[in-house]
């Protein structure tokens, strides 16, 4: 029996082709990390993010220069475009004008409401959705001062206000997100905003941190959210290069068997029987095969204690030895591998695994 919850039923929206919520596979998103007028570098950092399987990509929009790049990235990329704005309604205009897929807006910075409903009523001829983005740093001084702090209560009636205002203009395709930057507000105010809305959410731990410190919350406070069927689609926020947020998502996706993207790879944490540089084996497989899709599972392990049992049970093992590994196809021993020749030996197993 499965310990994951059914998933929550909420409505569907779509960015660009990709369908949100109602059911639709949940969707592995990132942020650029570059100036967005510098349109030669944010589109080599989305073509990377393409090739490691982000399906929605967020740009940030601070002035007039990232609206009139908008366009242009677009012609360039594949993927679904969403441009992020805060404090100038204007520029949300701009960014709809130019193209975006989507926007990600927070009322409560944006302007009064003859602001958002400009941006709503554009939105809308547009058939754009808008994602209410409500962090714990930025909730309106009312509501702070109400509650005495981010408390999980706060940032959800924050979060129905927005919705109550943009469905004032008649403006329904809405994603939400209700984050902070530790994993148990952010739990307990997903699931409160979960019982009481339908609109597919965006789900993630912000301002997480640093690969390990960020790989750590993001897969707890994600990862606990998806078991109880909370989530339509996710980002995990790291101070890195985003591409290692994409590999993150599909890592938790991958954990909790929600989806499969690309090669699982087991390996062994070493000890003092492993005879052949692992570490080195493994970060060079695992780096090569970023951009692959086929769900192939490739055991590496050091030495014979457990190695030959998880090489046996994996499509693809390896099994360390004194210099060298043994080969492992679909249980059955093939052949042994001289240490210098693991990576590529496993490289190209998995190349023949993509054919068939």
């Amino acid at each position: 029996m499965s310990f994951i919850a059914r998933r929550k039923q909420t409505r569907q929206i779509s960015i660009g082709g990709v369908k949100v919520g109602g059911g639709a596979p949940i969707t592995v998103q990132s942020m650029t990390n570059t100036f967005t007028h510098d349109i030669g570098a944010t589109v080599e950092q989305i073509h990377r993010l393409e090739a490691a399987g982000c399906e929605l990509v967020r740009v940030a929009v601070p002035d007039a220069a990232a609206v009139e790049a908008i366009s242009s990235i677009k012609e360039q990329i594949s993927i679904p475009l969403i441009a992020d704005i805060h404090f100038d309604y204007r520029l949300a205009l701009g960014a709809v004008r130019a193209g975006a897929d989507a926007l990600r807006i927070n009322p409560g910075n944006i302007g009064g409401a003859k602001k958002v409903k400009a941006v709503a009523k554009l939105a809308l001829e547009r058939g754009i959705a808008i994602r209410i983005g409500v962090n714990a740093g930025s909730l309106e001084k009312e509501i702070l001062k109400r509650y005495g702090s981010a408390t999980p209560e706060a940032m959800v009636e924050s979060a129905l206000r927005h919705i109550e205002l943009l469905e004032s203009f008649d403006f329904h395709d809405i994603k939400l997100s209700i984050k902070a930057s530790d994993v148990a507000r952010t739990v307990e105010a997903y699931r409160l905003a979960a019982s009481k809305t339908d609109f597919p959410l965006h789900v993630g731990v912000t301002e997480a941190g640093t690969l390990v410190s960020g790989t750590v919350k993001s897969a707890l406070g994600i990862g606990i959210l998806l078991a109880d069927g909370i989530g339509d689609t996710i980002r995990v926020s790291l101070t890195r290069d985003p591409v290692d947020e994409v590999r993150v998502g599909f890592e938790i996706l991958k954990a909790l068997k929600i989806r499969q993207r690309g090669p699982d790879i087991i390996s062994c944490p070493t000890c003092g029987r492993c005879e052949i540089d692992l570490v080195d084996v493994v970060e060079r497989v695992e780096s090569a095969l970023i951009t692959k899709t086929t769900p192939v599972q490739l055991a590496i392990m050091g030495c014979v204690v457990n190695g030959p049992g998880e090489a046996r049970e994996a499509d693809i093992g390896i099994a360390g030895g004194k210099g060298h590994g043994v080969l492992f196809k679909k249980g059955k021993v093939v052949r042994k591998v001289p240490e210098d020749r693991l990576v590529e030996t496993l490289l190209e197993e998995v190349e023949k695994c993509e054919k068939t």
